[in-house]
């Protein structure tokens, strides 16, 4: 069950901006955060998308698990006030500012055969520069091999700025317009944690062209996580997950 978010005794974290820097469309990044940094991510055109992984940079066989992080927080759609889990069942981060309130976790990357089924040209680096169309699955696998990771590594990602509907078939459908240019959402690393992401298009994107659309990302520090905070009481897991990373930092 849900734990009463009361709100003289829950508080949302604040978030302080150091620094900022634009990604643009069809590219990747990667950076270590440090335990009580934050990232906050805003869409610089609509129907922008972000996939996203994560992994323990000093154990990267722990990884970001989005079906604990569903099944732990009794949610399809992660939003403001949810965590996100490793395998380890520890949180690596804590979504605690977010503009859109649904962000798909079932749909995966971008793939190479996505092209051809939707008719979009493919361009290479060495074709279009700065304009090339890569896939989302090897935009994270060139950013994972600046790590020695390879594609037995990847999990499964996050889609940022996107949402999905199922039907009565359980056919899982694309939700046009849900990203505004501006939206935003921030999130506070509970743990180090390696952070690789893509601004690749949603493999269900029904754009007749490959779509460049990039995000602004601000780097800064959050509030920490206290007994008052929404995402601790939004659910008893997330509390169990917290106390996990407590005695991981005591080990460590």
């Amino acid at each position: 069950m849900n734990i009463p978010l009361d709100a003289a005794t829950t508080a949302r974290a604040s978030f302080t901006a150091k620094y900022q820097t634009h990604l643009p469309g069809g590219h990747h990044w990667s950076m270590r955060m440090p335990r009580g940094s934050a990232l906050k991510l805003t869409a610089s055109e609509a129907n922008a998308n972000v996939g996203l992984v994560m992994y323990n940079p000093l154990e990267t066989l722990e990884r970001l698990n989005l079906p604990d992080t569903l099944k732990g927080q009794h949610t399809f759609r992660l939003t403001e006030g949810h965590c996100l889990y490793s395998d380890m069942g520890r949180i690596f981060a804590s979504i605690i500012q977010d503009d859109l309130g649904w962000h798909d976790s079932a749909s995966g990357n971008l793939m190479e055969q996505h092209f051809a089924a939707k008719g979009w040209h493919k361009k290479a680096y060495q074709q279009a520069f700065n304009d090339f169309t890569p896939s989302g699955h090897d935009s994270l696998l060139i950013e994972m091999a600046k790590y020695g990771l390879s594609e037995r590594d990847l999990c499964a990602n996050l889609n940022l700025f996107s949402r999905v509907r199922a039907d009565e078939d359980a056919n899982l459908h694309y939700v046009t317009d849900h990203c505004a240019a501006g939206d935003s959402v921030t999130l506070r690393f509970e743990m180090d944690t390696l952070v690789m992401l893509h601004t690749c298009p949603h493999p269900l994107d029904p754009a007749e062209d490959y779509p460049l659309r990039g995000v602004d990302l601000t780097f800064g520090t959050a509030t920490a996580m206290d007994e008052h905070d929404a995402c601790y009481l939004s659910r008893p897991e997330n509390a169990r997950a917290f106390a996990n990373n407590q005695l991981y930092h005591l080990a460590g």
